[in-house]
């Protein structure tokens, strides 16, 4: 089932995360992780809903602006200051709420990007209690519950939603205009096409396109001399692009806080538990010692074992010949 099926069958003004499951999901399942998500995670609104067509259950994930203010405060997500409190970008603070741009405005304040950050940040931190188990998946203590269902397949789909009055700005700015720049400025998701919408717009004809006929001697110091424009070139248009991104990225505040800050490990990774020395946060941690055992007793006796048997099929060929 496609994504845009969901967004034209259901109103979206109300969703951020969409969470769809198969059309095997039994209704216990689905009171399990709704009841897990609802005491574990009371900022966020869910709403359970069907699609009558493909018979498929699906969560409408969102939340209030007061707790998206607090959630901001939780991730640290940088926001701009008002000119009269210093200006710049600074770690959002729900004690100091009132310093930050727009801060009175809840539909503007918050981009839908930064809305959906921080309801996937709360969904990948629900944690399984010890002995928690769904069916056949038995949860660890502290375990992310939401990327273990969904690396298990009883959570079909996780992802965003765009919000409706964009996509229809972003058709009249964009796709309905004609001869118009991109608007980069209002959607930060668009940078992949800003970047080959300047491309196209720097690229040229090359010289022996411009002279099909000429001798093979000025053919040969046109190639050469286009070969060089091409590097200077190349070279300035991306150093050109990496100064726009840079300046993009201080606009929409995510200059500094790379992805990783507010990822969960992977499903699969297992460990105990305990501070991390570095941010002391909690974190799951795999003593080196057992990596290194599993290395030495499992990991190299096979290789070994496989490259004496391509040797000896190698040998067998030779002899063969």
């Amino acid at each position: 089932m496609s994504h845009k099926a969901w967004m034209k069958t259901v109103p979206t003004e109300n969703c951020d995360v969409l969470m769809t499951f198969p059309d095997t999901t039994d209704d216990h399942t689905l009171l399990w992780l709704l009841n897990h998500i609802r005491l574990g995670i009371p900022e966020l609104i869910v709403q359970v809903r069907h699609h009558k067509h493909t018979r498929v259950y699906a969560f409408f994930v969102t939340a209030t602006y007061e707790s998206l203010l607090r959630g901001a405060d939780e991730i640290g997500l940088r926001k701009p200051v008002k000119a009269e409190f210093g200006g710049g970008m600074r770690s959002f603070s729900c004690e100091e709420d009132y310093i930050y741009e727009n801060i009175e405005n809840e539909l503007f304040f918050f981009t839908s990007q930064e809305r959906q950050n921080i309801i996937r940040y709360w969904l990948e931190n629900l944690r399984a209690k010890q002995g928690e188990s769904l069916h056949n998946i038995h949860f660890l203590e502290g375990q992310p519950i939401i990327p273990e269902l969904a690396a298990r397949g009883v959570i079909q789909q996780l992802f965003p939603l765009h919000e409706q009055r964009i996509l229809r700005r972003l058709m009249k700015s964009w796709v309905q205009a004609v001869c118009e720049a991109q608007p980069l400025g209002e959607f930060p998701s668009r940078t992949g096409g800003g970047f080959l919408g300047d491309f196209g717009a720097g690229r040229g004809p090359t010289p022996v396109q411009l002279v099909p006929s000429v001798p093979q001697t000025s053919q040969d110091i046109s190639c050469v001399v286009f070969a060089i424009f091409n590097v200077v070139w190349a070279t300035l248009f991306l150093e050109e692009w990496k100064r726009r991104g840079a300046e993009f990225a201080y606009k929409w505040g995510t200059l500094d806080t790379p992805a990783e800050s507010i990822e969960e490990p992977r499903p699969q990774f297992r460990g105990m538990k305990r501070i991390s020395p570095v941010t002391s946060a909690e974190e799951f941690y795999y003593p080196p010692w057992k990596r290194l055992l599993f290395q030495c007793l499992v990991s190299l006796p096979v290789c070994l074992a496989c490259l004496i048997l391509v040797f000896l099929l190698m040998l067998g060929c030779f002899q063969l010949q």
